[in-house]
């Protein structure tokens, strides 16, 4: 059966909408009919080459639609249920899913080297992050579905699948944000956004937002930001400013640049906390000397996924959902179709936007 789908065919090539060919669900398979998937700036990267994966590709990872049909063995999903789409589904016998951290799954992304559909005029295509979300339908292993929570609308569910559980699990897993301590989020983009709402969310007592535009500050504090720093180069000497002198106790990168990492470490105290969510390339190279990295006493790290278990996760986020803690309409500044997606790309790349849903 022909879709209509958002095709990479090449490193760094633009997207081309055309109609693709979906087999039917076999065993432990599942074909789902998107409601919406977010662009994600993850999806920039595999487009660019920053990420690799093989190609041609559908990309789209950040979705949600309602079962069509499965295959043999699947028993957790039946046809008409709501379903997040899991980009990253942890195997559970790696040595990373033994110690629980299952967002390191050595076999998460060996989805991403099949076969999953092809083009009508037969060309192999590949599932961008396992879950080619950028189409009118998709069929995916049985691991990449997890039930709608309940009380959580099917388009605004798209946005669990990757921007609200990397933001959330950011603060919650990774920094792992306290009651009354101060953080600076770099970057308001989706996970941003998300992170911001986290950061209110664990009971941060100040919450600094910081970006490249000043249109952005309205947005930030409808997140959770009680101050708005526009990115400089005396960015770090500001935060130090609204803290005390100190420096907030945890920032949160998630523009994935060398230099807004060295700002976000510079902007913590003298033991704080920097948590890397962003996704940069092998140029990005950051530094620090020997003795700054003993005297500061601070920790960097990275942060894959949010450090979030989909399965655990995903129910406590519906819980904040439903109790108005965290509102995913914040996360969203434009909606379009399918066709929208190439402009919607070409506006990332121009530093324009990067919060668009496809609403199917």
């Amino acid at each position: 059966m022909a879709v209509r789908a958002a095709v990479l065919p090449a490193i760094g090539s633009p997207l081309e909408i055309t109609g693709i060919e979906l087999p039917d669900p076999g065993p432990g398979q599942v074909r789902v009919r998107l409601a919406a998937a977010g662009v994600c700036h993850s999806d920039l990267s595999l487009s660019d080459g920053t990420m690799r994966v093989p190609v041609p590709a559908v990309l789209g990872h950040e979705g949600a639609g309602t079962v069509v049909s499965v295959g043999e063995g699947v028993d957790h999903v039946s046809p008409g249920d709501g379903v997040v789409l899991n980009w990253a589904p942890s195997c559970g016998t790696c040595h990373a899913c033994s110690l629980g951290e299952v967002w390191l799954c050595a076999d998460a992304l060996t989805g991403a080297a099949a076969v999953y559909a092809r083009t009508t005029e037969g060309t192999d295509l590949h599932p961008g992050l396992n879950v080619a979300a950028f189409a009118e339908e998709t069929v995916v292993s049985a691991s990449c579905v997890l039930p709608v929570p309940d009380g959580v609308p099917l388009t605004d569910a798209a946005l669990l699948g990757c921007a609200v559980l990397t933001g959330y699990g950011a603060v919650h897993h990774s920094a792992r944000v306290r009651q009354g301590e101060t953080v600076a989020v770099f970057g308001v983009g989706g996970v941003g956004l998300a992170a911001l709402q986290a950061a209110r969310i664990a009971g941060a007592s100040k919450i600094v937002a910081v970006d490249v535009s000043a249109a952005k500050e309205e947005l930030a504090r409808a997140a959770g930001a009680t101050d708005y720093v526009v990115a400089s180069d005396t960015t770090a000497r500001e935060i130090r400013g609204l803290t005390g002198k100190q420096g907030v106790d945890v920032a949160v990168e998630c523009a994935g640049r060398a230099v807004t990492i060295r700002t976000a470490w510079d902007s913590t105290r003298r033991g704080g906390r920097t948590t890397v969510v962003g996704i940069g390339g092998k140029d990005q190279q950051v530094t620090f000397n020997a003795l700054e990295i003993f005297h500061w006493g601070r920790t960097l790290s990275g942060c894959v996924y949010g450090n979030s278990d989909p399965a655990r996760d995903l129910p406590i986020l519906a819980g904040h959902i439903r109790a108005g803690r965290l509102d995913l309409s914040v996360l969203v500044t434009e909606h379009i179709s399918l066709d929208g997606i190439p402009a919607a790309f070409e506006n990332m790349l121009a530093g324009k936007g990067g919060r668009a849903l496809v609403v199917f």
